[in-house]
């Protein structure tokens, strides 16, 4: 089947197999048949009416195109469904070769997927564009091309300087802040940070053989880091470190973005619910438990949108900044079935992100509308195909919610957001604005969706509760329900039976019939917040997302139940469960939350008083210490989360709560500089009070314990490393006692074996985690750009290469190994995501 786009031709012979061959020609063949068959159902056929019987008709002109229209749709709904099925054959074709290659293949060579949709030119997976024959162009490092339009397509609007002002997006504190509070502002909407890496080099590191020590340099500041006597004689600070020998591949994201974008939430033909957080598109197989991550995106992505075909879909990211400079907001279209990037649009000519997307629905969805976050929230119209834009304009000074296409006129756009509602008319690569007369109606503050009914008319949801029906072709109001919802209406969704669906900051869930009559109502439980968008599920059920970051699966007239959730504030502890595959997140939305690495599923949830900022569990894994930003601390029963005991050390943030390897002592570690140490006894259910460790001159940062659980190594804000006898609270000096100490574990950023992980001009803040697995050959650490980073361990020689993985679009507070060092975990602090990924 060939789309008009092109992208369904594979080359193969649609002949039947012969005798012999294998199963998989066989099935070839098969795809091909059903291939031809759906080409005869494509759009280019004529569909004709009888003249007499037209005639005939007592209808007049526009509802008979009306109802003509309402055909050509039913009939292109067949063939989307027909398109999507194939689609789905072949994503099931790669899977099975996938794992046929796996089964078959030695080394890490990777398998090749036996078919991909053809693109519409050269693509790499997931990211790169390759640039047109002749262009002259080379991809970019980044994976997006820079936009370079015809003389038609350069842009006629002068935009208001935005330099002077701050987006909606704050940005991390500066280094100096930092180290005062460790608690990162972090960015919302940056990729980790918006600082730059630092421009003064660093100095070369020093090599003292006679004293066996390297001195490295971290703002100038000198940290001499002793190394084992054993490798004295041996080391050279020349020596090239190798990569380390496993990879990393993301296999689950958890968490979906609803705090703050909206119309972010599908259901694909394929059975595939598609959404985004940080910087990664999630596609997620709910009845097969199966994610897909869209990975091409290098910051936070804030907007989706799907085209009619069911297949490409557009998403757009905001501006960023990278270890590498600043990266620019732009579009990205993509592939749903082969995850390929088809096109990136708009790279220097968007301003600060992008906030909504729509592709058309009449014309083949050969356009594509996007709103900018400028000031003037620039509104362009673009052939996306040929990356040209058509048209643009400045659509608002104020805020802009939605923006999409007339269902049967591609000329038409509407758009709505604080005190506007505007209907666009595309003349002549002109776009020509009609504002939307409320009249008698009182305006509202804010009109916040947007959506169409069967025919034509435009629908809108605002912040007095107000639904509003805007005649076809009219800027004018036909029908109002006054105080359809107790406050703003986040989200209209036209169902495909004609059933209207409203959901808002009231949490109630309302179904309203062809004639805007109440159908029913319910109302979704507090807990998971008030209602940001909805989308149509399959037969009865819908999909919502919510404010506080859940995706909730059901029926207009039966429970939701959530399929994804996450945090709603900064992310910081994580915890290793020692025995099983469990793991532990707690953050500043004051939540704690045990979760299961194999069912991708939350075991309990638990809320606290204070907001959390730590987390540690016993070695025994009956019980878990958090810490908090106010000095408390507490410990929960693992199995029940039943609070065992709650202790206050201090009144500041408590950055690490660390069990020894014998159970027998808890360290904690306190923004006061201080490290507390309790006595530990019953298998965690009580605790005494051994001292505070003082010697530090800065926020205490990461702690390690000895494997013989004697001895403590502690990293803090000014870059210092201490060692300590706990059990009674001294410091210890002595170079040739702590030079051989082993580690049970190696989580301090500061440190002979770990010093190569440090690049070149950073300013000691840069990373936040590092953590080795329990066999002692991979070293992870998590970035403030975004990026988990895998280093062979030991990693004592000045910039060691490592493996890199995007995927986070705020600074990885977090990471760690499961118990048995098969999965990693690691987590954002801003973009409030949780990633798992498989060591491969």
């Amino acid at each position: 089947m060939e789309t008009p786009d092109g992208r369904w031709g594979t080359g193969w012979s649609a002949g039947a197999p012969g005798p012999g061959e294998s199963p998989r020609t066989q099935k070839r063949a098969a795809l091909e048949k059903c291939k031809h068959y759906a080409a005869q159902l494509t759009p280019q056929s004529s569909w004709t009416m009888d003249d007499s019987a037209s005639a005939a008709s007592s209808m007049e002109v526009t509802d008979r195109l009306a109802s003509l229209e309402q055909r050509v749709q039913m009939q292109e709904d067949e063939i989307q469904l027909l398109k999507s099925a194939l689609a789905d054959v072949v994503r099931r074709l790669n899977a099975s070769e996938e794992q046929q290659a796996m089964l078959t293949r030695k080394g890490p060579t990777k398998a090749r997927p036996m078919m991909a949709a053809l693109p519409l030119r050269p693509t790499v997976n997931n990211g790169t564009v390759l640039p047109k024959k002749g262009s002259g162009t080379l991809p970019s490092p980044s994976g997006s091309r820079r936009d370079a339009p015809a003389p038609a397509t350069k842009s006629t609007v002068k935009r208001t300087s935005s330099s002077e002002h701050v987006g909606p997006q704050g940005r991390k504190e500066s280094a100096g802040d930092a180290r005062g509070n460790r608690t990162r502002a972090g960015s919302t909407g940056s990729n980790s940070s918006g600082k730059k890496a630092s421009e003064s080099k660093l100095k070369e590191p020093v090599f003292n053989a006679e004293e066996g020590y390297v001195k490295m340099y971290l703002k100038g500041r000198p940290i001499t880091m002793y190394m084992p006597k054993d490798l004295v004689d041996t080391y050279s600070l020349e020596a090239k470190a190798e990569l380390p020998p496993k990879k990393l591949k993301l296999d689950w994201v958890y968490g979906y973005r609803g705090r703050d974008c909206r119309s972010n939430l599908y259901l694909l033909p394929t059975g595939e619910t598609v959404y985004f957080i940080a910087s990664v598109v999630v596609l997620y197989n709910v009845d097969e438990q199966l994610q897909r991550h869209y990975t091409g995106h290098t910051d936070d992505i804030k907007c989706l949108a799907v085209h009619p075909d069911k297949i490409t879909i557009a998403t757009g990211q905001v501006a960023g900044t990278s270890s590498d400079g600043k990266l620019a907001p732009h579009v990205r279209i993509w592939d749903s079935v082969s995850l390929n990037t088809l096109h990136v649009l708009g790279t220097g000519f968007f301003d600060r992100a992008l906030v909504c997307l729509a592709f058309a629905k009449s014309n083949g969805g050969s356009s594509l509308c996007v709103v900018d976050d400028s000031n003037d929230h620039v509104l362009s119209v673009w052939d996306w195909q040929r990356e040209e834009r058509l048209a643009e304009v400045k659509c608002s000074n104020e805020s802009v919610f939605a923006a999409d296409f007339h269902p049967t006129d591609a000329n038409i756009i509407v758009t709505c957001g604080k005190s506007h509602l505007y209907f666009w008319t595309l003349e002549r690569g002109t776009l020509v604005k009609k504002q939307g007369l409320f009249e008698k109606q009182e305006k509202p503050k804010f009109v916040l969706c947007v959506t169409f009914s069967e025919n034509g008319d435009a629908i809108t949801g605002d912040s007095s509760g107000n639904i509003l029906v805007w005649g076809k072709g009219t800027n004018r109001i036909s029908h109002a329900i006054q105080g359809a919802h107790e406050g703003s209406i986040f989200a209209l969704c036209m169902l495909r039976n004609g059933t209207l669906v409203s959901g808002g900051k009231d949490r109630r869930l309302v179904s309203w019939d062809g004639n805007y009559q109440q159908i029913q109502a319910i109302e979704v439980p507090e807990l998971y917040g008030p209602v940001r968008t909805v989308a149509e599920g399959r037969g009865e059920s819908v999909l919502i997302g919510t404010t506080r970051n859940y995706v909730l699966q059901g029926s207009l007239d039966g429970e939701f139940i959530p399929i994804t959730q996450t945090h709603t504030d900064e992310l910081w502890g994580l915890a290793i469960h020692p025995l099983k595959h469990h793991f532990l997140t707690c953050g500043h939305d004051k939540h704690v939350c045990l979760w299961d690495s194999v069912s991708h599923q939350p075991i309990w949830t638990k809320t606290m008083e204070d907001a959390v900022q730590s987390s540690g569990f016993h070695p025994s894994g009956a019980v878990v210490a958090i810490g908090t930003q106010t000095g408390r601390w507490l410990v929960l029963d693992t199995e029940t989360k039943d609070l065992v005991t709650v202790h206050t050390d201090g009144n500041e943030q408590l950055s690490v709560m660390r069990f020894s390897p014998d159970g027998n002592f808890l360290a904690i570690g306190s923004h006061d500089n201080y490290i507390y140490i309790y006595a530990v006894a019953e298998n965690g259910k009580k605790y005494s009070r051994v001292g505070k460790c003082s010697g530090h001159s800065s926020f205490i940062t990461h702690l390690d314990w000895s494997v013989d659980s004697q001895y403590l190594v502690s990293n803090s804000g000014d870059y210092e490393i201490l060692y300590w006898i706990p059990s009674v609270c001294k410091q210890v000096v002595s170079v040739e006692t702590t030079r051989d100490i082993p580690w049970a574990t190696y989580t301090c950023t500061l440190g002979f074996h770990v010093f190569g992980l440090w690049p070149d001009g950073s300013d000691g803040t840069d990373i936040n985690a590092v953590c080795r697995s329990h066999e002692g050959r991979l070293l992870v650490t998590g970035d403030d750009f975004g990026k988990v980073h895998l280093f062979a361990f030991p990693c004592s020689q000045f910039r060691a290469p490592s493996h890199i993985y995007g995927g986070h679009s705020s600074h990885v507070t977090n990471v760690t190994f499961l118990f048995d060092d098969s999965h990693l975990v690691s987590t954002g602090g801003k973009d409030m995501s949780i990633m798992q990924w498989r060591v491969v």
